[in-house]
């Protein structure tokens, strides 16, 4: 269905991105070039619903586009581009040898966070913004923030783009800010709701939240009996899912996470992943939209047209880019070693000390060719961005951290028995032993999916690196480390007056 659905309504969302991709300032909604107005698109949406479905598959290609953090860096492949920032900043995924210098200076040295003119703020600044700038079009769009559409598709974009805005402005505050807590009352970042606003006053972190919290309700009410065509779209498991990452960031609204992820995990139809070596099997290679395990995610495929610069290309040594010659993306010594011997899931990675392969997750993820340099163009292997094991993980933490561990240990038992051949040492866990125990299994099961970096800053862990990285091993460091986050950009500093520091 992907490939079909990809490949028909792309040239009608073609459009929109280019309203939303063209010109420096990415906050304009007339830049020059094609454009389209957020009244136009509200007469063309009325008059043929489909284009609306065409405008918000629009906001999902900017997901995976390169260059949509605005430079040509082949650290520039949309969100799973920032899935890798945030492993590496949380020290899960080492940079274990370098060649080309991607990620060494700028991320695991730690550079681009300590300096604003360093590209990777740019880059997730601008990303982020792209999506909400975008999302804020296709709302206006649907008739604004507080539409309520009667036809049952516009409904759907509605909820899914006011899904997007949310999620992206929850990533800002991941990456933007060192303690959301710690902030709460304090300016932090731009809040944009409407499209045409060129430049903002920061917003509290408080503010952002709300709307965050708002937008996603919305979206949850709006996206109640949506059946989407394929994985690519946002439903209301998904948009339930993310209102738990966003609550459950906060640290103080946990009941709510526990309902909010067993509404989820009830009304998904996805299923665990297996302990198999099939395409649903956790060692089957993470590489199928249609694996059972998968709620979000998208089919690459030839009309995609994603090659050498992509997620694949610098994590997956059977591909025909970074990984296979000389930049290797491995599982930190230490969380690996932490596993017991029996973890299927240390089959998920090469075990070869002195070699550049070393702890590199070859059984985990690959192209289904398996054929070292077998491709440069990534036709097969498909991107994930959640998968079941998400709300399942959250709803046990949240369970501990609201005072039920009774449940939370049944759950935890339940889910370790299905990696380990004795789960029986989760029966005694208790406090933050429990707690602790909940972090790394979240941590080793959603290795490389993007989620480490999200869990150090909901647990308040502190990160100490593993002899395999190349830099700062064994110097602990703490979630709120400013090192931790990035800088409001250089560039954006420059263009929005209303921002004169990036503090």
């Amino acid at each position: 269905m992907m490939k079909r659905s990809i490949k028909t309504i792309l040239g009608a969302a073609s459009v929109l991105l280019l309203t939303a991709s063209c010109g420096d300032d990415f906050l304009v909604e007339k830049p020059t070039g094609a454009t389209i107005t957020s009244e136009q698109l509200s007469d063309a949406i009325e008059l043929n619903p489909k284009i609306g479905e065409a405008t918000v598959t629009g906001i999902y290609t900017t997901m995976f586009q390169t260059g949509t953090g605005g430079t040509g860096g082949h650290d520039d492949f949309g969100q799973k581009a920032y899935d890798i920032f945030g492993d590496m900043l949380s020290g899960d995924m080492a940079l274990s040898v370098s060649t080309y210098g991607w990620y060494r200076s700028s991320i695991t040295e730690f550079q681009g966070p300590q300096d604003f003119t360093f590209t990777d703020n740019y880059q997730v600044w601008r990303y982020y913004y792209r999506i909400i700038n975008t999302a804020n079009l296709v709302i206006q769009g649907f008739g604004g923030n507080d539409a309520d559409p009667e036809n049952p598709a516009n409904r759907a974009g509605l909820g899914q783009a006011l899904a997007m805005r949310a999620h992206s402005y929850f990533y800002l505050t991941q990456y933007m800010i060192n303690d959301v807590r710690a902030s709460w009352t304090q300016p932090t970042l731009p809040l944009y709701t409407e499209p045409g606003i060129v430049g903002a006053a920061k917003s509290t972190t408080e503010e952002i939240y709300n709307q965050m919290e708002a937008d996603l309700n919305r979206a949850i009410e709006l996206l109640d009996g949506y059946e989407r065509p394929s994985k690519v779209q946002v439903n209301k498991p998904i948009a339930q899912t993310i209102l738990a990452y966003v609550l459950g960031s906060r640290r103080d609204r946990w009941s709510d996470v526990v309902t909010l992820t067993a509404d989820a995990l009830a009304g998904t139809s996805a299923a665990p992943a297996t302990a198999d070596d099939t395409v649903d099997g956790i060692l089957g290679g993470f590489n199928e939209l249609r694996s059972r395990s998968w709620m979000w995610g998208v089919d690459l495929n030839e009309d995609t047209g994603i090659g050498l610069i992509s997620w694949w290309g610098q994590v997956d040594y059977f591909s025909y880019s970074y990984a296979a010659v000389g930049d290797s993306k491995s599982i930190d010594e230490g969380l690996y070693e932490s596993m017991p011997a029996d973890d299927i899931r240390r089959n998920q990675f090469f075990v070869g000390p002195g070699t550049a392969n070393h702890l590199q997750p070859i059984n985990k993820f690959y192209d289904s060719d398996r054929q070292f340099f077998g491709t440069s163009q990534i036709v097969k292997a498909d991107y994930v961005y959640m998968r079941y094991e998400e709300p399942l993980l959250l709803h046990i933490e949240a369970l501990a951290k609201s005072g039920n561990e009774g449940a939370a240990v049944s759950m935890l038992s339940d889910f370790v028995s299905t990696r380990v051949a004795d789960a029986s040492f989760v029966s005694g866990l208790s406090g933050q032993a429990l707690i602790d125990e909940i972090y790394k299994q979240t941590r080793l099961e959603l290795w490389g999916e993007g989620k480490a970096y999200l869990a150090l800053k909901r647990f308040e862990e502190t990160a100490t690196r593993g002899p395999n990285h190349l830099s700062f091993v064994g110097e602990p460091i703490r979630f709120d480390d400013e090192r931790m986050t990035f800088e409001i950009p250089q560039q954006e500093i420059q263009d929005n007056n209303f921002i004169t520091d990036q503090n």
